[in-house]
């Protein structure tokens, strides 16, 4: 039988462990943390960079006019390359609006002007309707 002291000392010594996996997880939870602020920070940076909207933007413009020209060629409908010019509209409105401080404004701006770009590009990819 373990005397009194010795089952003292095994409680007191997985306490300890305990402890010490407690340390070693904050350290690397603080670690961790500071790794993806510093990365999460430069990312947003660089995501948020006016360059990228732009480019894309001007992207969409340049992808959106081929497949819409080909689209009244093939089909003859109007109405998805009205879509197209109202969905891209919104999106270049969105970035003025940034450049006036309106972040939300210019995001709800921009996802309304895709999902209407989307819709437009998906009513052009079909012969019928």
């Amino acid at each position: 039988m373990m005397s009194p002291e010795a089952s003292n000392d095994r409680k007191i010594g997985r306490l300890d462990r305990w402890a010490m996996w407690l340390s070693a997880a904050c350290v690397v939870h603080c670690l961790a943390t500071t790794v993806m602020i510093a990365a999460l920070s430069t990312a947003g940076g660089l995501l948020g960079s006016p360059l990228i909207h732009e480019g894309g933007l001007l992207l969409a413009v340049v992808l959106g006019t081929v497949a819409f020209a080909r689209g009244i060629a093939r089909h003859g409908r109007t109405l998805p390359i009205v879509l197209g010019v109202t969905g891209l509209s919104l999106m270049a409105s969105a970035l003025v609006v940034a450049h006036e401080g309106g972040h939300v404004v210019e995001s709800m701006l921009t996802i309304v002007g895709v999902a209407v770009l989307a819709a437009g590009h998906a009513l052009n990819r079909h012969r019928h309707g």
